[in-house]
């Protein structure tokens, strides 16, 4: 496993500069909540699950450092932190699910002591974090399944360890299928314009010793007409009660050019990141980013400063061009009713907290 976050018992966070891979592995250390913040938007930590789980363990650091007079005082500062995690990235679903489930737990828990409450927020986030691993797990079993021996995969961004709490989602898929030894082969699209699957997925299947080909983002199409993909693999970044996905831009192109050459195009995504209460995609707030990040490579300028420039950070694929949704829970197909499978969700969610396999 990749060491890329970790809150130790002096009460700081350590994590793994992701904005610098894969030429230089540097980890932070802080006590400062206000670093996890920064760290967030400027995409050292990224990936949906992984942001949740930050934000978590992001606000209990705040809430161990703060000097808080009184239990009013302490959730006043408690409500300030939840809000500028908040406010950090407005897209990814598990970022408002892990901070939602703290809030959930000190108002259930106000009349404890001020100290207990700190210690309770502590182990909520140590949940979110320690389930996050489970469903990855189960999301690899699960979407490993629809993996046939020597299939050629391609994806999109980077959906592995570097993105969640365990080995990953679509990524994690496609390990567990190496490690049941079929042998996959993996095209990895560079993912513009912060490259996170030429820096961060290569540098993922370096680590697991997989075979891999990185390519161009406009180079799929035409892997695709030469048959030379058998099926898209992607997570997701909030994915809708009627199963469009938003994700990574350019996830959109891969879904058309699919959806043209008949190939199956997967999401793969824990529950958490399933917005049970958005029908449409169109709904979803898609982050628009800093301009400078098109017009740079890895800091160096392509372009003048005065190049005006479109940004968006994801783009929605409609719930009728995705093949299937793999959660922790099952492998999804059409037609997609998350909405009515909400409570379903919960309680699964709770059988992986008490470690207590279920049905599926």
């Amino acid at each position: 496993m990749i060491n890329k976050f970790e809150y130790t018992d002096k009460n700081e966070i350590i994590f793994l500069d992701q904005s610098l891979l894969p030429l230089k592995e540097k980890y932070i250390k802080t006590k400062d909540y206000k670093d996890i913040i920064s760290a967030i938007l400027e995409l050292k930590i990224r990936g949906a699950p992984l942001i949740g789980i930050a934000a978590a363990y992001g606000v209990v650091l705040g809430l161990h450092h703060v000097n808080a007079e009184n239990k009013r005082d302490l959730f006043f500062q408690f409500s300030k932190l939840v809000e500028s995690f908040r406010n950090t990235r407005p897209t990814a679903k598990n970022l408002f699910y892990a901070l939602d489930r703290l809030v959930r737990k000190y108002k259930e828990n106000e009349d404890m002591e001020m100290d207990g409450i700190r210690s309770l927020l502590l182990d909520e986030a140590d949940m979110i974090f320690d389930e996050d691993i489970e469903m990855c797990r189960r999301i690899g079993v699960n979407g490993a399944d629809l993996i046939e021996p020597k299939m050629n995969i391609l994806t999109h961004c980077n959906t592995g360890e570097l993105a969640a709490g365990g080995i990953g989602t679509a990524l994690g898929i496609i390990i567990t299928a190496a490690r049941q030894a079929k042998k996959v082969f993996v095209y990895v699209d560079e993912t513009r314009p912060l490259m996170q699957g030429a820096r961060l997925t290569t540098y993922e299947l370096d680590k697991n010793d997989l075979d891999y080909e990185l390519i161009t983002d406009s180079m799929a199409a035409d892997l695709m007409r030469e048959q030379a993909v058998d099926c898209v693999l992607i997570g997701a970044d909030r994915i809708t009660s009627c199963g469009d996905v938003v994700n990574k831009v350019g996830s959109y192109s891969l879904a058309v050019n699919c959806n043209f050459h008949k190939i199956p195009f997967y999401a793969a995504a824990p529950s958490t990141t399933i917005d049970f209460e958005v029908e449409s995609g169109e709904d979803i707030v898609i982050e628009e980013r800093d301009p400078d990040e098109v017009r740079t490579v890895l800091g160096m300028p392509i372009t003048s400063k005065r190049v005006p420039v479109l940004n968006p950070a994801f783009d929605m694929v409609p719930h009728s061009l995705v093949t299937a949704i793999i959660t922790e829970y099952k492998v999804h197909y059409p037609p997609y009713n998350f909405a009515g499978s909400k409570h379903l969700f919960q309680s699964y969610i709770q059988s992986i907290s008490h470690r207590n396999d279920i049905e599926t």
